[in-house]
C-alpha cells in the first residue's frame, strides 16, 4: 500500500497515511478535526536502481551463480563442436 503525506491548511499539521490508490483522500485533519487536508506530492523512498532484476539476485551459495554456470557450459560445447568440424 502506498504511503500519502497530508497536510492540513488550517493548522499546518503534516502526517503520513497508508491507504490503497483506489481510496478517496483524506479531508479532517486529525488535530484540528477540521476539513482541510490537503495530500502533498513527495518522492517515494523506494527506487529501483540499475539493469533489473535477475533470478540469481537473492540465492545464497552455490545456487547464486546458476546463470553463469549454464552460459559457461554452453560455451564449453560451442567451442567443443567448432574445433570437431
Amino acid at each position: 500500500m502506498p504511503i500519502y503525506e497530508y497536510e492540513c491548511k488550517a493548522c499546518g499539521h503534516t502526517f503520513e497515511a497508508f491507504q490503497k490508490m483506489v481510496d478517496d483522500p483524506l479531508k479532517d485533519c486529525p488535530e484540528c478535526k477540521k476539513a482541510a487536508l490537503k495530500k502533498l506530492i513527495s518522492a517515494s523512498a523506494f527506487r529501483l536502481k540499475g539493469d533489473g532484476w535477475y533470478e540469481t539476485d537473492f540465492k545464497t551459495g552455490d545456487k547464486k551463480n546458476i546463470a553463469s554456470k549454464s552460459e559457461s557450459k554452453s560455451g564449453t560445447a560451442s567451442k567443443s563442436e567448432a574445433k570437431a568440424k
